[in-house]
Formats: structure tokens, C-alpha cells, sequence
């Protein structure tokens, strides 16, 4: 399969909202994947074939999985990049190239290190030699063409929600699933059963190896290639999603559906910018705000339903 490569090359003085605010808009053009260089890293040892380059510009790079992308996504881009320059003054330029299957996935491996996340969750990746503290929990992700590592703000915030709230015995669905991590830090910290759902069946499938990968057993698990949670009849006692701010609102319009009495609902991948839309329309429906973590220019909300 051949993947597009679209780097929003940018100069901005504040790289990192440059780089939520680009990466937000790659993932409403339906992006599988992103990566984001930044000059001021210094380049590591050891990772991929020969390491990490230092980069020489900001940029965001977002993958979709065909040779072009639309009309239409090609408009939304444009137009959106236009917006980010007349609203927030993000110059930026479109490069785009083509890559295989193949050195798509190992060109990822630059880019990932053991996190530790919250109290005692580790996101690591399968090639990466990690000695765990005797109260750590290993995460074990390959990103492929999954969101969902552990290394954006809005996976680390979600996942430190998570530590959180989750309890032994709970049940527990992940709306927009990605990689499968949140599902995999659920059934480790203790949740009974899992349920992770994705419009994408790609999204679906990384989440099945990376579950499998993590020894998570098949019966504690159920993955659904679906929109939000339109297919779901059951109720669970926590609801995580980590979305955009506007996807969020979309899906609170039924979340009490498939959520117990006194059951939580977190949510994460939203702009600071945008908290009080969520936060008032959470209120709305009889929850309790209960917590709320940031992260940069992210925020991520717990709520609690009375």
C-alpha cells in the first residue's frame, strides 16, 4: 500500500499551540497517523536504523493511506491552514511525498521512547528494552497507523484520567479506540471488560495486535469498527474518549445511554480554547466536573454522572 505524506512545514512563535492547532486540523482531514519534528530536540542514540537527525524546521506530518488525497480534503486543508494564518499568524507551507508500507512503519521507530505516564503506567514500544519498576505497568504499543501512543498530550492526559478512576471490576468503553491503549491501561489497572470502537477498521485491527501484544485476555475483550457508539446497547462504568472538542460534543448527546448510574465519563483531546463548551454541556446533563488535567495548549475532563 502506498501512504501520502503531508508536512505542514511552520514558523510560529509559539511552536507548540502551532503544532495542536496544525495537528488538530490533520486529524479532522482523517490523518492515520502523525509526527511531529521539532529543532529544539536533541537527536538520540540507537533509535531506528541510525537514529534521529536533529530537524530543521517545526513541521507536522500527517499520513493518509492513498496516493492523493480528495478535492475536498485538499480544500479543507487549504482553507484550514488559511485560517491558522489570518487567526493565530501560523506561516506555513505544503510538502508532500509518497512512502510504502514498509518504510512508513519503520520510519515511526525515530520517534518513540519508553514515557511514564501518571503514577505507574509505561508506554514503551516492542523494540525498545525496558527494565520496569517493581510498581510500574508496562504499556506495550507499536503505533502503526494508529493515533493513540502515549506521547501526544491528550493520550498522556486520558491515560492519566484513567489511573485515576478506573477500579477493579469496571467495565469500560473507549470511543475512538486508535492503537488500543486506553483499553489496554484499563484492563491492566483491573477493568473486568474492555470495549474500544473505530469508524476505522485499520484503527480496529492495530488495537487487536496491540491487545493481544499486551496479553490481554480475548474474553475481557470486544472491539467494534463503528461511529461513536452507535452500535453499543450495553452500559459500562466508565466511558473514555479521546477526541476532538466537537466530536466529544457530538457523542455526549447520547453517552448516558451506555453509561451506569454514578458511571464517568473522561474525555481528552480538547483546546483549552474550548473547555467551557465541553464543561457547560457536560453540566447539562447532570454530571459533576470531578477533575481536569492540562497539558500544554490540551485539556482533559473527568466527569462524574449523579
Amino acid at each position: 500500500m502506498k501512504w501520502l505524506e503531508v508536512k505542514i512545514i511552520f514558523d510560529h512563535k509559539k511552536p507548540e499551540l502551532a503544532t495542536d492547532l496544525i495537528s488538530q486540523l490533520l486529524y479532522e482531514l482523517d490523518a492515520k497517523g502523525l509526527v511531529i519534528e521539532d529543532p529544539s530536540l536533541q537527536p538520540e542514540e540507537g533509535w531506528g536504523n541510525n537514529g534521529r537527525t536533529r530537524q530543521e524546521h517545526h513541521a507536522v506530518k500527517g499520513y493518509f493511506p492513498s496516493r492523493h488525497l480528495s478535492q475536498l480534503q485538499w480544500r479543507k486543508l487549504e482553507s484550514g491552514l488559511a485560517h491558522l494564518m489570518e487567526r493565530n499568524h501560523i506561516n506555513s507551507r505544503i510538502v508532500v511525498s509518497q512512502l510504502d508500507e514498509a518504510d512508513w512503519a519503520e520510519s515511526w521507530k525515530a520517534y518513540f521512547r519508553p514515557e511514564k505516564v501518571g503514577e505507574r503506567l509505561v508506554v514503551k514500544p516492542s523494540w525498545h528494552a525496558y527494565e520496569a519498576q517493581p510498581d510500574e505497568i508496562i504499556l506495550e504499543i507499536d503505533p502503526g497507523m494508529a493515533f493513540g501512543t502515549g506521547t501526544h498530550p491528550t493520550t498522556r492526559l486520558c491515560l492519566k484520567l484513567i489511573e485515576a478512576y478506573v477500579k477493579p471490576g469496571d467495565s469500560v468503553l473507549d470511543v475512538g479506540t486508535g492503537s488500543g491503549i486506553l483499553m489496554i491501561a484499563a484492563a491492566k489497572l483491573g477493568a473486568e471488560k474492555v470495549c474500544g470502537i473505530d469508524k476505522d477498521k485499520l484503527a480496529v485491527d492495530i488495537a487487536k495486535k496491540n491487545l493481544k501484544r499486551n496479553i490481554i485476555h480475548p474474553e475481557k475483550v470486544l472491539l467494534i469498527c463503528g461511529n461513536l457508539i452507535e452500535p453499543i446497547s450495553e452500559r459500562f462504568e466508565m466511558v473514555a474518549a479521546n477526541l476532538l472538542a466537537e466530536a466529544v460534543i457530538n457523542l455526549l448527546h447520547g453517552v448516558k445511554r451506555v453509561l451506569k448510574s454514578n458511571g464517568y465519563f473522561l474525555c481528552s483531546g480538547i483546546i483549552k480554547q474550548n473547555q467551557s463548551l465541553v464543561i457547560d454541556r457536560l453540566k447539562a446533563l447532570d454530571f459533576e466536573i470531578i477533575n481536569i488535567y492540562s497539558m500544554e495548549e490540551w485539556i482533559a475532563i473527568a466527569g462524574k454522572l449523579r
